[in-house]
């Protein structure tokens, strides 16, 4: 199939023609026929399947013929990170359409609210909004979202997540009923069918290859200490022609203590977490996408939403603590039919955590034997571990219940 069967507006195809894009995605392919036809959807598809444009160009063909200076899109996502990375393509797509948005995002900096306060109330087609600084701004009066005719919420998953129900529920109050709602989740757990329940009006229901890595990721793991995995990632690192490389690890603590120790060791690596400012983490992350250095060392800040070409390998320092998550951040490399590296470091601890995403993907990942000089790490015996796991809970709460049973002191 190609993207002219659509029968975009010339101007939407023109930008698709110059963005480079022929043949559309799976998601692009069942997307964009429903959208175009002003229903109302949820589609579970996971990072890197080119959901974005699945969204933008539809939204782009309705509103070409609605120009206005009033707002008639509004674009809900998680992070600053993917709102501006939305804002980016559309910006892109919409190249011969003269149709304009406004990226809201939180920050420190007072004149980016001062900016974006100026760009709501002189209007726009499109408003591209995290959920949390989008409620500051309407809180205020100055935003009129009642010509508002399309609704998007995207990585839905993570916002719930991140404790933007409330906030959510709160912008759909100002909204007209009459709209058409869209939303993308890369998972479909209890709680995305309650909202989507609540905000959507006899939904049609997509799914995309739900929560399973691209064929392009070579996926493997490595049984480690904690003690062993600095020393792992020298290993694997030294001595190669590193492009990109992206590190995750669970807290900003170890984020540091590896990034220090990789720079001792002469390694050109940054670090990404949420003790740096907005307007640094921006510099951190504009160099890694212009290749000025190899290596990010990152917590979980930007596993999702941040859109760089080209990751040649994901390394996992920790098992993510949802099976989802592992998806992500895999999905990081191997972008839209490249080919990349995801490996994980398993400790004891986190085998059975291991063991659940093995079952999400379908999948049983490869276990790399340590290298001689990193020595043996613990075993992957899932039955033992789940027996001990067992053991351990019962102990602690024959404790609780024996301290219950204690009578009190008067």
């Amino acid at each position: 199939m190609k993207f002219s069967e659509f029968k975009l507006h010339q101007q939407v195809f023109e930008g698709v023609e110059a963005m480079g894009f022929e043949e559309p995605s799976p998601v692009q392919e069942k997307v964009i026929p429903i959208a175009l036809e002003g229903k109302d959807f949820i589609a579970c598809a996971q990072t890197g399947t080119g959901k974005t444009a699945a969204y933008l160009l539809p939204l782009m063909h309705h509103l070409i013929n609605r120009r206005s200076n009033k707002i008639k899109g509004l674009i809900l996502a998680p992070t600053r990170e993917l709102v501006m990375q939305i804002d980016q393509q559309f910006q892109g797509f919409a190249y011969f359409t003269g149709l304009e948005s406004i990226a809201i995002y939180g920050g420190s900096d007072s004149s980016i609210w001062d900016q974006q306060r100026v760009a709501i109330e002189r209007g726009c087609n499109m408003l591209i909004a995290s959920p949390g600084r989008l409620l500051s701004h309407l809180n205020l009066g100055y935003v009129d979202l009642s010509e508002l005719e399309y609704l998007i919420l995207d990585e839905a998953d993570k916002m719930l997540d991140m404790g933007f129900v409330d906030d959510i529920n709160k912008i759909v109050t100002y909204l007209p009923s009459k709209r058409q709602t869209m939303m993308f989740s890369a998972t479909m757990p209890s709680k995305i069918r309650v909202l989507a329940n609540f905000l959507l009006k006899n939904p049609v229901e997509i799914n995309i290859a739900v929560s399973k890595p691209a064929e392009g990721v070579l996926q493997a793991a490595y049984m480690t200490f904690d003690n062993q995995k600095n020393r792992l990632i020298s290993h694997l690192l030294a001595n190669k022609e590193l492009d990109s490389v992206i590190i995750f690890s669970s807290t900003k603590i170890k984020v540091k203590q590896l990034h220090a120790e990789l720079v001792k060791a002469g390694f050109a690596a940054k670090a990404i977490h949420s003790d740096l400012e907005q307007a640094e983490r921006e510099v951190v992350m504009r160099d890694f996408r212009n290749r000025k250095f190899p290596i990010l060392v990152a917590t979980d800040i930007v596993s999702r939403g941040i859109d760089v070409d080209n990751i040649g390998l994901v390394i996992n320092y920790d098992v993510p603590h949802d099976a989802e998550d592992y998806v992500h951040r895999i999905g990081r490399t191997a972008r839209a039919s490249s080919t990349g590296v995801g490996l994980t470091f398993i400790n004891e601890v986190d085998i059975p955590r291991f063991a659940r995403i093995e079952k999400l993907i379908e999948t049983t990942i490869f276990k790399i034997p340590n290298p001689p000089e990193i020595g043996e790490g613990p075993s992957y015996d899932i039955h033992l571990m789940r027996k001990n796991n067992r053991n351990h809970s019962h102990q602690k709460k024959g404790k609780f219940n024996n301290r219950r049973r204690q009578p009190r002191v008067q």
